[in-house]
């Protein structure tokens, strides 16, 4: 039951190149940088990975993106990184653009064995119809790969397409507290995706900012069980005070 790893590197070792990745944080807010950081060292590439954005610019999934080790990002927003719409418009990047409560959704439905559901989001748009541009082709601006149709069916005069479970290889999130069972809990607004990314990955990777002995978490304030995480990385303080800021407004 000591799911704790010493080393982020130990604890991501055995991610191999091509493996899908379910990635917690929304912007900046809640990225497991360091377990990122990690991969990175490692040299892994050929990444598919599942998050809610991309990182920025030489932060988060972006030190990935940046380094060419991504080959497929499954996401609902793909602003503020530059490099991300390079690699996208220029053929390197596949795409899968996903309404953002669909995409939450798919990760926990995925995480609760729940292989599909039917969602009115997206109905009479690319969304459902298809279409939506997967690649480009390299330097030709033509698309390669479009997303096909969804099935629709209509449930008391409204319409409704069907959307699948998402489940990854691994999963990497960050929370504020854990404990050596991998019970987790999470801090205000970095909670956002990263207990859903945890369901939804096989083997699922916690970095917490305080590593507590078991039964120091009241179960009422548990986030996630441990049953869905399988190592914990704790961080150091320095670690732990790591975090980016996208966008820094001061007053006058």
């Amino acid at each position: 039951m000591n799911k704790v790893r010493g080393r982020a590197a130990e604890a991501v070792a055995d991610i191999p190149d091509g493996a899908s990745l379910a990635v917690g944080g929304f912007g900046l807010s809640g990225i497991p940088a360091v377990l990122i950081d990690a991969l990175y060292e490692r040299g892994t590439t050929g990444l598919k990975v599942v998050s809610n954005n991309c990182g920025t610019d030489g932060h988060g999934l972006g030190v990935l993106l940046a380094a060419g080790r991504i080959s497929r990002v499954t996401g609902s927003y793909v602003g503020e990184n530059k490099e991300f719409a390079r690699q996208y418009l220029g053929g390197e990047l596949e795409v899968e653009l996903t309404p953002q409560g669909t995409l939450a959704e798919r990760l926990r439905a995925g995480g609760a064995g729940i292989p599909a559901f039917y969602t009115p989001a997206g109905v009479g748009t690319q969304v459902a119809e298809g279409g939506l541009p997967w690649r480009y082709d390299p330097g030709g601006g033509t698309v390669a790969v479009a997303s096909p149709p969804k099935e629709t069916r209509r449930f008391d005069g409204r319409t409704y397409v069907l959307e699948h479970g998402i489940t990854t290889d691994f999963a990497l999130v960050r929370a504020w507290r854990g404990d050596r069972h991998g019970n987790l809990v999470f801090r205000r607004a970095a909670a956002n995706f990263n207990p859903l990314a945890a369901m939804a990955g096989r083997v699922t990777v916690a970095e917490v900012e305080e590593l507590v002995e078991p039964g120091e978490l009241r179960p009422e304030e548990v986030h996630l069980p441990g049953v869905y995480v399988q190592r914990v990385v704790p961080l150091t303080p320095a670690q732990a005070a790591g975090k980016s800021i996208e966008k820094r407004t001061v007053r006058a």
